[in-house]
């Protein structure tokens, strides 16, 4: 664990100086979704904080389980509004907000706990049916409703773009994501910040990094491939 944990990092910070950036500037992200408690601990022991999760009662268990608050815990996956008032509760950021009525209901949530949850709008970048997010044309729409949530603070964008074996392949998905968010920054809406480009998974995170990524999730490359 110390190791992979060390190697991440190593890239993370080549991928950065490569383009000018602070090492700094971008979040590991380990995404920790079927990860047993114990493992989390390990990787915690080693140093990482922030964590990223998908399925809301297992990771509700581990966080519960863990119970360390010095932990971050990120809810990367799709989210019903159901399921809400759970990861409004335990998590510190929402990167998979992608409607009107699901943000609506974080907010009704968070408003019960006296909290601002930090969420990020995920978008469909490739216009791909398979998968959820807004779709580009409509994020300033909705990012223009969600604004209007007193408790829901936008920070960013995050999106899942197509898979290729080839990391250079998926750039212009990043690069265009990067060009929406400052579009969107450009536009000056209330009580939202274009801070987080949460995009770049273990076989890409490096060419994210090189278009603007601020959060890299990185889960096969740390805790290996997944059942």
């Amino acid at each position: 664990m110390k190791d992979r944990i060390q190697q991440i990092r190593h890239q993370i910070k080549e991928a950065a100086l490569a383009c000018g950036r602070d090492p700094a500037s971008v979040t590991l992200v380990a995404v920790s979704k079927t990860v047993p408690a114990d493992i989390i601990r390990k990787a915690a022991d080693e140093g990482q904080r922030v964590f990223g999760e998908s399925y809301v009662q297992e990771a509700v268990s581990k966080i519960n389980e863990i119970a360390d608050p010095s932990l971050s815990w990120h809810f990367i996956g799709h989210l019903q509004s159901n399921k809400s008032k759970y990861v409004v509760r335990d998590f510190d950021l929402i990167h998979s907000v992608d409607s009107l009525k699901l943000a609506t209901e974080v907010h009704r949530q968070a408003e019960k706990l006296g909290k601002i949850q930090n969420i990020l709008v995920q978008v469909n970048i490739a216009g791909e049916s398979t998968k959820t997010g807004v779709e580009a044309q409509e994020v300033l729409t909705l990012i223009d409703g969600i604004s209007r949530l007193s408790n829901v603070r936008i920070n960013g964008l995050m999106t899942l773009p197509p898979f290729f074996d080839q990391p250079e392949k998926v750039r212009p998905y990043f690069r265009a994501l990067a060009r929406l968010k400052d579009n969107i920054q450009a536009a000056g809406i209330d009580n939202v910040k274009m801070n987080e480009l949460s995009m770049g998974m273990s076989g890409d995170f490096e060419a994210a990094i090189a278009e603007g990524a601020t959060m890299v999730r990185i889960g096969t490359a740390l805790f290996g491939e997944r059942p």
